[in-house]
């Protein structure tokens, strides 16, 4: 069977049929479904955590206070220059240093965000050649990131997060929230459609999930032997009918989030997985209050979500305004509970929150975040005594 093939028999599969398939061949998802059995109960071992960047001590100390456990790193970026063929990836003692920074105000770093391939416009990426299926320069990028992957294996770092994203994050505006807050808004039909094709030319489908399977293909290996997860970041947010400026579709955020589990069919690997944000998610769907919760459920008990963003929307696919957590279309409660069942066992993150001319480094937005995350964690921990009082 040819790639294209594949790619097309994987979307037709995937949701519930393919997640079963996935259970009933991996010991690790099998094991999860057998724990939500009636009768049996999983403690939540979540934790708070951040992927704010931190450059200062005063930033750490703010996590810290604030109650973060986990912290995602950014170590300092390679010298790289394409002219000149300087180095493109970290050396172990840069990963080193990064985590002896956040380690030594009491935080823990268990991942690190790639330098390159971002939730960016390739566009405007300085190293955009994976997503383009531009060779030999996309060689070059990918054993970079073969190298730093073993850096962090050498560093006693577990996760990496990374995106495969063309469009980037696509927004049509902003409209006014609570308290002077500015909330992201994205419509559809307000996209400007005069717009060319990104330098990625035109994109349909398979020739995306072509580009996906490439590079899985060389660094899920290399992230097997150094027993790093990789964790990628469902495209935000899905494309609208027809495509938009050369990109048929976003693969990863089609209805339905058919296209999360055909990537983790890809490769039956546990350090292939999710950075699972559930705004994306939400953003996929045609109904996201009715459909959101059995796809969350599905992709926890694959056991390869390997963090969580947790953002909140209003509205629908191609038509939402993404909100403070506490106020939107989507129960967190909830989502938090189905983890928990799951034995969900990594970082919870406030993302997108909401800025305002008050505060315009939007740190009192993360405060109010971790507060109302943590808050969340400790009554599904309160849930799970009540339904086990015995542990």
């Amino acid at each position: 069977m040819d790639r294209r093939t594949l790619f097309r028999a994987g979307a037709a599969t995937a949701g519930a049929g393919l997640a079963s398939m996935m259970a009933s061949s991996d010991p690790a998802a099998a094991a999860s479904a057998d724990a939500q059995e009636p009768g049996n109960t999983a403690k939540p071992r979540m934790v708070l955590g951040t992927q704010r960047r931190s450059p200062s001590e005063a930033a750490l100390q703010e996590f810290k206070r604030h109650g973060v456990a986990r912290v995602c790193g950014y170590p300092v970026d390679p010298p790289y220059d394409q002219k000149t063929g300087d180095r493109g990836y970290w050396l172990v003692s840069e990963v080193e240093q990064e985590k002896e920074r956040i380690e030594s105000q009491g935080l823990e770093m268990d991942m690190v965000a790639l330098p390159f391939l971002e939730s960016s416009l390739i566009d405007t990426d300085f190293r955009p050649a994976i997503m383009m299926g531009k060779s030999p320069e996309r060689d070059r990028d990918i054993e970079d990131i073969q190298r730093m992957i073993e850096a962090c294996g050498r560093a006693g770092v577990g996760t990496i997060k990374y995106n495969m994203s063309i469009l980037g994050v696509m927004t049509t505006g902003e409209v006014p929230g609570r308290g002077g807050s500015k909330l992201r808004q994205f419509r559809a039909s307000d996209l400007d459609y005069t717009l060319p094709d990104t330098i990625a030319g035109k994109v349909d489908p398979d020739t995306y999930w072509e580009r996906i399977d490439y590079f899985l293909e060389r660094v899920v290996p290399v992230a097997e032997q150094y027993k790093v997860r990789l964790a990628c970041h469902p495209q935000d947010p899905g494309t609208p009918p027809g495509g938009y400026r050369g990109v048929v579709e976003n693969v990863l955020s089609v209805p339905g989030g058919k296209g999360l589990f055909t990537f983790l069919d890809l490769r039956r690997n546990r350090y292939h997985g999710l950075n699972l944000c559930c705004g994306t998610l939400a953003e996929m769907l045609w109904n996201p209050k009715r459909e959101i919760y059995p796809i969350v459920q599905r992709l926890a008990a694959t056991k390869r979500v390997f963090n969580i963003h947790l953002r909140n929307i209003k509205g629908r696919r191609n038509d939402f305004i993404e909100t403070w957590g506490d106020e939107g279309d989507i129960d967190h409660a909830e989502i938090i509970n189905i983890l928990a069942d799951a034995g969900y066992d990594g970082a919870i993150d406030p993302d997108h929150v909401p800025p305002s001319d008050a505060d315009p480094s939007k740190s009192q937005a993360y405060a109010q975040g971790y507060g109302y995350i943590l808050g969340m964690i400790a009554a599904a921990e309160h849930r799970a005594a009540r339904r086990n009082p015995r542990e």
